[in-house]
């Protein structure tokens, strides 16, 4: 659904926040990206749901806590209704019932609102990409989540042995992102491109069955390499 302009691949964009004062600068902030087309700003879910049936849109960056139909209902009704359509979560709330809702809903991403501008749009590119991103803190917060969970009953994806035809590679990339690491600093520890950790995790997401970053996160721990 995306367009080509001037050589790039413009992703179309939805804002949605209950507040005006973070939604208005947000939107304009966003538009100034070369490769972003802010196509609607939206004050609660059934907004977003109109805009989206308008269309076309790539990404919603979705707040969790609006009025009349929230965030992570209104990302249950897009995974369901659009598919199509990746869903990036921006909140002040980094809570695990917030996290678990928001992901399990089908959310690709998961920001808070300490992210910086770079961040946003970074998570929106990836989004737009099929890729999942999630904050250094929503990261840590899955982590001590699953670690301090029972151990999952048997035939449990996260116990699910890891395929034995992962590259050593990409059992490297797999615990590190069990540890949290964002792309980057997969990237930086290993001493490769960010392109290249991109290829690893594409090609461990497949061979695994892994759908996001939080499975993979759980599928990391169950395999003992976190």
């Amino acid at each position: 659904m995306n367009e080509q302009s001037e050589g790039l691949a413009r992703l179309k964009v939805i804002v949605a926040d209950d507040q005006a004062a973070v939604r208005e600068p947000l939107a304009a902030v966003l538009g100034l990206a070369e490769d972003i087309d802010v196509v609607a700003a939206a004050a609660d879910g059934t907004e977003v749901l109109a805009a989206v049936a308008a269309g076309p849109v790539d990404v919603v960056l979705m707040d969790l806590r609006m009025p009349v139909l929230d965030g992570i209902e209104t990302t249950r009704r897009l995974t369901e209704e659009h598919p199509e359509v990746a869903v990036v979560v921006l909140t002040t709330f980094a809570d695990d019932e917030s996290i678990l809702g928001a992901l399990g809903a089908g959310a690709r991403g998961y920001l808070t609102k300490n992210a910086g501008r770079q961040d946003i749009t970074r998570a929106i590119r990836a989004a737009g990409a099929g890729q999942s991103v999630l904050d250094r803190e929503v990261q840590n917060r899955l982590l001590a989540t699953a670690r301090t969970k029972a151990a999952p009953a048997p035939g449990d994806a996260a116990r699910q042995p890891l395929p034995d035809d992962l590259t050593p590679r990409e059992r490297e990339v797999l615990a590190l992102i069990g540890q949290g690491l964002s792309n980057r600093g997969i990237a930086e520890k290993l001493f490769i491109s960010e392109a290249t950790v991109k290829t690893h995790i594409n090609n461990l997401f497949a061979k695994a069955h892994i759908r996001d970053r939080a499975d993979a996160v759980r599928r990391a721990i169950g395999a003992g390499l976190a």
